[in-house]
């Protein structure tokens, strides 16, 4: 079954990037003139693609997510990994294995955001649970911006997850109310941020699992920021820490 990719930016970066083999594109055979559009075109003549021109309403009626800007690609479905095998991926990389774990994760634009936020900051993957987990959908790799292109999603429950990262050495760093602040807490080397979900955050279960818990300091008295705006700064704290001056 072929993916369905809906959107000018998420079609350019699909063919751009080359992870996979885009199949056919449909573009709005009544669009003006358009930058992004003739990226597409050349793209694909590159790689061989036909391009169809379609009615509006066709666009409309295939589409899965509320835009699509006048194109949809259909493409071969990403690779399916275990969180064994990302593991292994991530080590054979040569840098430290760096993941999200999240223990829920149903919205779509929240998975997106932080699809787009781990390509930046240099993770490996993104797990998320077989339940309560947002699949890799059109409005997924429209927000994640060509992310979803090049960061593994890997579906695998929470508890299964955890123990294939600790046993590879790969420690949970919880993010949850309490926690020593990310200013001081040390997020260098190996690391699995583990994200709470996004209503109920994480179980006493789930918390008790991780080997520690960071918080962000806050102020205006809030309690908890957004889980796809408190990924990005938590990776973009692991990122700075990684790539700072040693002391």
């Amino acid at each position: 079954m072929l993916d369905q990719i809906e959107g000018r930016n998420p079609v350019v970066e699909a063919l751009a990037r080359r992870r996979r083999r885009v199949v056919r594109i449909w573009v709005d055979e009544r669009a003006g003139a358009d930058p992004r559009l003739e990226r597409i075109a050349s793209l694909a003549r590159q790689a061989g693609v036909q391009v169809q021109g379609k009615p509006r309403r066709a666009l409309d009626e295939k589409a899965e997510g509320r835009v699509h800007n006048g194109v949809i690609a259909w493409a071969e479905p990403l690779p399916q990994l275990t969180v064994a095998q990302l593991i292994d991926r991530a080590f054979a990389s040569g840098s430290p294995p760096f993941f999200l774990l999240c223990a829920e994760l149903a919205y779509e634009h929240n998975l997106g955001a932080i699809l787009r936020s781990a390509l930046g900051f240099g993770a490996h993957g993104v797990i998320v649970p077989t339940r309560r987990g947002a699949a890799l959908s059109p409005v997924v790799q429209r927000v994640a911006m060509g992310a979803a292109e090049e960061i593994p999603v890997v579906r695998e429950s929470f508890h299964s997850a955890a123990k294939h990262l600790q046993r590879a050495g790969i420690p949970l760093v919880a993010a949850d109310l309490g926690g020593q602040s990310i200013g001081e807490a040390d997020l260098r080397g190996p690391i699995a941020l583990v994200m709470g979900g996004e209503g109920a955050g994480l179980s006493s279960s789930q918390r008790g699992r991780c080997d520690r818990v960071v918080s962000i300091p806050l102020e205006g008295e809030l309690e908890s920021l957004n889980v796809s705006v408190a990924a990005a700064v938590l990776m973009y704290e692991k990122h700075r820490q990684d790539r700072a001056e040693p002391s």
